[in-house]
């Protein structure tokens, strides 16, 4: 009887040895890894747009990276892009699961690590590491951050071939919040040489502050970038090719000092800025200006389901020197990973880097698709007027090329080749090979 026994209490034991080694393999079962996606929209009109000052990482929501996600990615619809810099300032989850403990690892091992994939919005490498809190003061929080790019060409025009390496942007700022949760700031400076002017003219290039207090909005006083036309305004981290399209290098792609309201909707988005017409602060006040932009978003309530579809209209009209006007209308359409746009601009004068009384137009259109997450390849066909009152001096690039996203926007490498046929100079051939890093 007694043997009887303690041939049941071993069995009972290996039975129960059996059950806690299964339930061990279990337990170390390894997490489902997320991926960071940016997610910066502050207004409540996009139907991914967090409330505007919830809790959130400062890194932006962690989820996986879908099919919905690449569709909004390519949607280029930029005119509140240019201040998605500061929901990174939204306070941080302290509870919420990271996917990698930064406090263990260096600095290159936290960079190494980063899952930056969204590519509509600038991300910054070093975010979290330049951003901090205050305890005392009317500052919440500040984020500090640098950008460079720089681009080696290789030029062939006739029998002459030419090498030249562009800094095209080398910048840093600043942006913070105030503790009353709506009121905003941006300082940023370019230690880039401007052509033509002195160097503290071209030195400071952001200096405005940002109050998000009415719904949908956005109210900007101060020295901000100028919404006149897509291109022309949107912001220098996000543009598809190493140079901008060539109505946007004329007309746009300049800053003004004035007053500006941006809203944003499903349905539709709109910029409104009265500014001084001076450029480079050369003079307080040189003339007034307006700069008005409207989009349309014909399928914003539809989640993505039939794609994306943009549809805008503009005028950048004002007084320096002599009066001048620029109208522009746009069209733009992604769907998974295609996209395609185009846009067409006419001026009778114009104000942009530099003034000009000429009568010009141009019209550019571009299409582009993703081969994966990191590799974009995309083409464009730019032609530019001068002159429309001067026949035989149209302009006209061929530009093919891609970019490779290594982090977002953060780190990417850029490739272009361009064909430049211009009808009264000697046609040339460029490839462009660019490097761009956000801190």
């Amino acid at each position: 009887m007694n043997r009887i026994l303690r041939i049941a209490l071993i069995l009972i034991c290996l039975t129960s040895l059996n059950n806690l080694s299964a339930y061990g393999k279990t337990s170390k079962k390894a997490p489902k890894q997320d991926v960071i996606i940016l997610d910066v929209t502050k207004n409540e009109g996009f139907p991914d747009a967090p409330d505007e000052k919830s809790s959130q990482s400062l890194m932006g929501k962690i989820k996986n990276y879908d099919a919905k996600d690449v569709e909004k990615d390519t949607v280029n619809d930029n005119v509140d892009v240019e201040f998605s810099i500061f929901d990174n300032l939204i306070d941080k989850d302290k509870s919420s699961e990271h996917p990698f403990k930064i406090e263990e690892e260096s600095l290159f091992g936290r960079i190494y690590k980063k899952k930056l994939e969204r590519t509509s919005i600038p991300s910054y490498l070093l975010q979290d590491e330049l951003t901090f809190k205050y305890k005392r003061g009317p500052i919440d929080k500040v984020q500090f951050y640098g950008a460079f790019q720089g681009n080696f060409n290789g030029l062939f025009a006739g029998s002459d071939y030419d090498t030249t390496y562009d800094l095209n942007i080398f910048e840093a700022g600043v942006v913070g919040d105030l503790k009353d949760k709506n009121t905003d700031f941006k300082l940023q400076f370019n230690f880039k040489p401007v052509e033509g002017q002195n160097f503290f003219q071209g030195f400071i290039t952001d200096a405005y502050i940002m109050n998000t207090a009415i719904p949908h909005h956005k109210l900007i006083v101060g020295n901000s970038r100028n919404q006149v036309g897509v291109d022309g305004g949107a912001s220098s981290y996000t543009l598809p090719f190493a140079a901008r399209s060539q109505i946007a290098r004329n007309f746009g792609n300049t800053r003004a000092l004035g007053v500006r309201l941006v809203g944003n909707y499903s349905l539709a988005d709109y910029s409104l800025a009265l500014n001084s017409s001076d450029r480079y602060f050369h003079e307080f006040f040189a003339g007034p200006e307006f700069t008005g932009w409207l989009n349309f978003k014909p399928l914003g309530k539809t989640d993505g389901k039939y794609g994306h579809l943009v549809i805008g209209t503009g005028l950048n009209a004002g007084y320096r020197e002599e009066n001048y006007t620029v109208g522009g209308a746009y069209v733009g359409y992604s769907y998974k990973k295609f996209a395609a746009n185009a846009e067409y601009s006419i001026a009778d004068g114009y104000n942009g880097r530099s003034f000009s009384s000429n009568k010009a137009q141009g019209f550019y259109t571009t299409v582009s698709y993703r081969l994966t997450k990191k590799l974009h390849v995309l083409a464009r066909y730019d032609q530019f007027d001068p002159n429309r009152d001067i026949s035989g001096d149209l302009r006209r690039e061929y530009t093919a090329g891609f970019n490779y996203f290594i982090k977002g926007q953060a780190l990417r490498l850029i490739l272009n080749y361009v064909f430049c046929d211009n009808e009264n100079t000697e046609d040339s051939h460029r490839i462009i090979l660019g490097t761009q890093i956000l801190l």
